[in-house]
């Protein structure tokens, strides 16, 4: 493909990702806070292969039939899972070696949406600059679909793909159309402390109303990774 026709777009919700749709192009599924995060953690900690499920009826099945399960809904933790939404979750050795379920609130429905992608893989700051510089080699036009919360916008995301646009344009092979353009200004505006920037969005209010700082700041630390989760089927492996 002539590099001059390479794009990088934003989808700024689920919902609206079959405007966005269209071949050959990768798809990178964002979900910042928290499930994009507690996905890369997980395989940062040994995890084998996960199944991402968009309801708890299909991650309830999968529990009974012995795996272990992430389930989270408006940001708790389902009660009789094994593990909720949170990076903290999937640091340990109970997940080496697994295949764990998750269905999560936005996350998880984004995965669904893209689901038919040219190829669909996990971003998130924990692993930006490896996810970056495995786009560029691919030589493909690069869809970055904010998972939002409940189909609406939401600033973290957004804030995260203005990140990834910025890393990716280094290279100058890309066309940014308007989303992207939109999302790394505002990203511009935030890189120097995205944690204050956020201070009065509406996830990290929530989050943070839980008990839950820690993870918003885990959840915004560049590079502690380098993992890439790839959508293969059903399942999410590593490259």
């Amino acid at each position: 493909m002539d590099a001059s026709k390479l794009t990088i777009d934003v989808c700024f919700s689920p919902y609206l990702y079959p405007v966005y749709e269209k071949e050959n192009q990768i798809v990178v599924v964002i979900d910042v806070l928290r499930a994009t995060s507690a996905i890369c953690t997980a395989f940062q900690y040994g995890v084998k292969r996960m199944i991402p499920v968009a309801t708890v009826e299909e991650a309830k099945t999968y529990k009974d039939k012995g795996f272990l399960v992430g389930a989270e809904r408006n940001a708790i933790a389902i009660d009789g899972f094994d593990f909720g939404n949170s990076p903290f979750h999937y640091m340990n050795d109970k997940v080496k070696g697994e295949t764990i379920v998750i269905t999560t609130t936005n996350g998880t429905q984004a995965i669904e949406a893209a689901k038919t992608a040219h190829a669909v893989v996990i971003g998130c700051f924990l692993n930006i600059t490896a996810l970056c510089e495995w786009l560029i080699k691919q030589q493909k036009s690069v869809l970055l679909l904010c998972s939002g919360w409940k189909n609406k916008f939401n600033l973290e995301d957004t804030l995260f793909a203005g990140a990834a646009t910025e890393m990716l344009n280094k290279n100058e092979s890309y066309k940014l159309l308007d989303g992207a353009l939109a999302t790394k200004y505002l990203y511009q505006e935030a890189h120097q402390n995205p944690y204050k920037f956020l201070n009065y969005s509406s996830h990290k209010e929530r989050l943070s109303a839980m008990g839950l700082k820690e993870d918003i700041k885990y959840c915004l630390t560049l590079d502690k990774t380098q993992v890439i989760p790839i959508l293969r089927g059903k399942y999410l492996e590593l490259l």
